[in-house]
């Protein structure tokens, strides 16, 4: 299959590059690669058919994490962005009929609403007693590199194809003045990361899932996976604490682990069942939300799901810090970053009962920009009065409303 990667795929590959794309360790920018790109093209697709290709160190960068941490991060050179990015089109076009739909991660055609339309569909009828919400300790960074391969070699049986896949997987890293090579792991933040992340679980969870566990079970059971982060939803206490018993095991087999304090059972029952015992409605986070139990206008419990307070949080200190970077700029300036960053949280966090998160953010963004717009010159430079005027007609804000529908009503 490797003859699929001519220089048409290439192409294509680095056509789909960001132009605003982290340089790696060589320097070399996307619309500096493009300049003469038929050449390097030619070139490139040389080297991959002698085999004499090599792929370049990674340059790892770390982003801060609201506990103190931080994620590394892996940023290849540009030319061996466009190679991955070939290598994923041409994996994800064998393993799309391949793939479970558990599974909606980084998938053509599929998205985290999807996933939280199956989440909610599998809560909708009330039969759900438990969630099991799980989380993976540096999932990219503990992949089995052997495993991966054996995985890909069983479906994809071509020596040329697996042996770049290696030459990706196999690569050194640049932190700062210290180099390393690793001898597990695939660079989180890689182009061709995503897709070898999906197979690797696929075959440790997903398959395991649907074979292994669903037909043990005494309940329904759904699985809702989106990349490393998944959850289960059992309809029976007993199925629910067999499955958290054994998932342990099962990923340590493949050279996993669960992160033992947000791995857990979430009793997750429609209040009308507990409400006799005292017991209040559990909750549980999921890409970015929480999901809660509340009643309708109709008087009926359902299933709803509201922004995390961390991303809230996160989103409050990103204005913050914008209104505080950028206050010397124009009103113009000002708003126009300002509403890029609000239609991007919008655009994912406006579903179905979430609007009361988001006229929180927007009023509190407002307050935000009103101080640091004063913060211009010693002198108050603008009264609330004439901001709300401005914000009302010349420079408003994105509406707090529903961009995505994740249940109909």
């Amino acid at each position: 299959m490797a003859h699929l990667i001519d220089e048409a795929a290439l192409g294509r590959a680095f056509h789909r590059l960001r132009k605003d794309a982290a340089v790696g360790v060589d320097g070399v920018t996307v619309a500096n690669y493009g300049r003469d790109l038929e050449c390097k093209l030619e070139d490139l697709h040389r080297r991959l058919v002698t085999m004499t290709y090599r792929h370049q160190p990674i340059r790892r960068v770390h982003i801060p994490k609201r506990d103190g941490k931080t994620r590394p991060i892996g940023v290849g050179a540009t030319e061996d962005k466009v190679v991955q990015g070939a290598l994923r089109d041409v994996l994800e076009a064998v393993y799309e009929q391949d793939f479970k739909s558990c599974s909606y991660g980084f998938r053509p055609g599929r998205g985290a609403h999807d996933a939280m339309r199956e989440l909610r569909r599998a809560t909708a009828p009330g039969h759900v007693r438990c969630i099991l919400e799980a989380d993976i300790k540096a999932f990219f960074d503990t992949v089995d590199r052997t495993l991966l391969l054996e995985m890909i070699r069983s479906r994809v049986p071509d020596g040329s194809l697996l042996r770049l896949i290696s030459k990706c997987l196999h690569v050194g890293v640049l932190d700062g003045e210290t180099y390393a090579e690793p001898e597990v792991g695939t660079a989180q933040g890689s182009v061709l990361s995503p897709i070898l992340g999906n197979i690797y679980l696929h075959h440790v969870l997903d398959v395991w899932f649907e074979r292994e566990v669903k037909p043990r079970m005494a309940g329904e059971v759904t699985l809702v996976r989106y990349a490393d982060d998944f959850v289960i939803a059992f309809e029976k206490t007993a199925d629910a604490e067999r499955v958290m018993a054994v998932l342990p095991e099962r990923f340590r087999r493949f050279g996993l682990e669960l992160h033992p304090e947000k791995t857990r059972l979430i009793p997750f029952a429609c209040p009308r069942w507990e409400q006799a015992r005292g017991k209040g409605p559990a909750t549980f986070n999921f890409l970015g939300f929480t999901w809660f139990w509340k009643k309708t206008r109709k008087g009926r419990w359902s299933a709803m799901c509201k922004t995390m307070s961390a991303r809230l949080s996160r989103a409050f200190q990103s204005a913050y810090d914008f209104c505080r970077s950028h206050r010397h700029e124009s009103m113009k300036a000002q708003h126009d970053g300002l509403s890029r960053r609000l239609r991007g949280h919008l655009n994912y966090f406006g579903v179905n009962g979430n609007v009361d998160s988001l006229h929180k953010l927007l009023q509190r963004v407002r307050r935000i920009w009103f101080k640091w717009l004063n913060r211009r010159s010693q002198r108050q430079s603008i009264t609330w009065e004439r901001f709300n005027a401005l914000t009302a007609s010349v420079y408003p804000f994105p509406l707090a409303r529903i961009y995505v529908r994740i249940w109909s009503g």
